[in-house]
Formats: structure tokens, C-alpha cells, sequence
């Protein structure tokens, strides 16, 4: 018998403030092609089969003020440091150079325009 209700990822969903800011940020810095130009709440952008829609809502509280709440997501690359060089000489919010943690992944820590946080690692084991 199949599942045909198997759970399968689509995309992380992003309350922002700016859709348009925050999309061009996505595009322009750190290499994601966007989606859904036409729709005047969502944009989605995509990067290496990573999905992420950005929802339009201009009175939602600031990720920033969420502390550690702010992260989404955790990605993972071949190679972190250049991943690193490539997105901050294009001007990220870099919060975290890469770093080698003792559970063996080596890690940096991004932001977007509004506070949101995620990690890109690559395994050094």
C-alpha cells in the first residue's frame, strides 16, 4: 500500500516587514532566484532546491525582537567557507564567520534585512 499522504518539504515560510527589500536581498546577496513577481503578497525565492516564501505582512512583529526565535532554518553546503566568501563580498549580514564546532560541522550564521537568522554548515568529520 502507498502513502499518498507522505510529508514531503516545500519551502520555510518568512513573515517580512518589506517583501520587495527582502527579496531583492535574497536575489542580490546571497544568489537565490525569485519566484511569483506577479503576486502582490508572496515572493518565493530558490537556491540549490531551498525554497523560501516570503510573506508580505507590514505590521508583524520584527524577527529580531524574537531573540533566538529568529532562526528558521539550518542548510547545509560542500563548502562553507566559500559559500561565506561569496555572499559577504556581495554584502550579507554576516553574524557568524565560519567556525568549527566541537559536534564536527564547521558554521556561519546569516540574517536578512529583518532579523531572521539561519546556519549553513558543511560536515568536517
Amino acid at each position: 500500500m502507498t502513502d499518498t499522504n507522505t510529508l514531503r518539504p516545500f519551502a520555510f515560510v518568512l513573515a517580512v516587514q518589506d517583501l520587495e527589500r527582502n527579496a531583492a536581498y535574497f536575489r542580490d546577496v546571497l544568489g537565490f532566484r525569485v519566484d511569483w513577481a506577479d503576486s502582490t503578497d508572496w515572493r518565493i525565492v530558490e537556491r540549490g532546491g531551498v525554497r523560501i516564501m516570503l510573506g508580505h505582512c507590514p505590521d508583524a512583529l520584527s524577527p529580531a525582537a524574537t531573540g533566538d526565535h529568529s532562526y528558521f532554518g539550518y542548510l547545509e553546503v560542500e563548502d562553507v567557507q566559500a559559500f561565506h566568501d561569496e555572499i559577504a563580498q556581495r554584502g550579507a549580514i554576516v553574524l557568524q564567520p565560519p567556525l568549527d564546532r566541537p559536534y564536527g560541522m564547521r558554521e556561519c550564521t546569516v540574517a536578512t534585512p529583518d532579523g531572521h537568522r539561519f546556519v549553513v554548515g558543511q560536515s568536517i568529520t
